[in-house]
């Protein structure tokens, strides 16, 4: 009976280590994404719309 107790306690607690590992590694990412990567995406929207803008007002600007 010993041996069993400590082999369920082992698997408990391994599953329990890999799904609490599992989650801090999926919310470093997901903080990693909100904090770097989308605000770099949101930089970029602005500049690409700032220049379709410049770009229209440079074509109405030459039209005669």
């Amino acid at each position: 009976m010993a041996k069993k107790e400590k082999r369920f306690r082992f698997v408990k607690g391994f599953l329990f280590g890999s799904l609490t590992t599992a989650t801090a590694v999926y919310g470093a990412l997901h903080a990693f994404k909100k904090s770097v990567i989308e605000p770099e995406d949101a930089e970029n929207e602005r500049i690409e719309a700032n220049r379709r803008r410049a770009n229209r007002k440079s074509l109405q600007a030459h039209q005669g």
